[in-house]
């Protein structure tokens, strides 16, 4: 058992079960369907199929983030075991999340000096910052102090690898993502974007590929440009998606082919409601350690 608690928000986009498996806690985000208010609990309150059925009906949706008082009360709850928490944020270029868990942080400091809380931002989204907290959980499990995770996240969370395409634009239109004009067009050509992570955390689009077998072989072909080791990848492999489970065991099929020496099989997951409620269905998202991520 360890001396401190590994803590997160429910944007890693892995499964509840996962979660309380490996001992990892965390905080729900929020996102409203039609007005009515849930929490993004990894599909507990409502699932991501039934989600994305009702988004495709027309359903609005709209995301928020945890506030200060709610990450206070999370970390008030998590000492009363006694221990010391480190808490992975989801990225800072996405949402104002980190911002707030750091004024939790910073208030409770101040009410609780015999207690430690190190805050990560961890520049990572969906099951790529899954991915970062299940190593972690590994790292923890081996017996590495909290002092020698937090020093480790910090200069290798940069080397978690992002790479996303979409197949369908309509909800990029609808949130002002991209113009309706390009959409229209993106559409009509069958362009589906392949977009990765930049380093301060932020979704960049990288390139305007014309069909969906050509961009699962370019989605795959990065990876082999950039995961450590190359072909001979030792590590994990995640992929998400948001209900085109046929893409994603596509991707997951090319990758098994090409890195033989993978920890496992790919795992995939589905896109949660925190980010599904902006890309809507169509998605595929691909999660790997490679290389450090230099572009800005």
């Amino acid at each position: 058992m360890s001396d401190y608690i590994l803590s997160c928000s429910s944007t890693v986009d892995l499964t509840k079960e996962q979660m309380e498996d490996r001992d990892i806690r965390y905080v729900c985000f929020h996102f409203t369907l039609d007005g009515k208010e849930y929490p993004d609990d990894m599909g507990a309150s409502i699932s991501t199929e039934e989600l994305y059925q009702k988004m495709t009906a027309g359903a609005e949706t709209k995301t928020s983030q945890v506030t200060v008082t709610e990450y206070t009360q999370h970390f008030e709850k998590l000492f009363e075991e006694e221990k010391d928490i480190l808490h992975i944020e989801f990225s800072s270029g996405l949402s104002g999340s980190y911002n707030s868990a750091r004024l939790a942080v910073e208030e409770l400091v101040e009410k609780y000096p015999d207690r430690r809380i190190y805050l990560v931002d961890s520049f990572g989204a969906s099951s790529g910052y899954g991915l970062i907290l299940e190593t972690l959980a590994d790292l923890r499990d081996a017996g590495k102090s909290i002092e020698e995770l937090y020093e480790w996240i910090e200069k290798n969370k940069l080397r978690m690898h992002h790479w996303f395409f979409s197949t369908d634009l309509s909800f990029y239109i609808k949130g002002g993502r991209i113009s309706k004009t390009a959409g229209m067009v993106g559409t009509v050509l069958n362009i589906c974007p392949l977009l990765n992570m930049d380093k301060e955390g932020r979704l960049k689009p990288q390139e305007k590929i014309r069909g969906k077998h050509k961009v699962i072989r370019r989605m795959v072909e990065m990876m082999e440009a950039h995961a450590e080791e190359g072909l001979d990848y030792q590590g994990k492999c995640y992929i998400c998606h948001s209900v085109c489970m046929e893409d994603a065991r596509a991707v997951a099929d090319l990758i098994e082919e090409k890195f033989p020496s993978l920890q496992g099989k790919v795992k995939i997951y589905p896109i949660g409601a925190t980010i599904g409620s902006h890309t809507g269905p169509g998605t595929v998202a691909l999660f790997f350690w490679g290389d450090e991520r230099k572009d800005s």
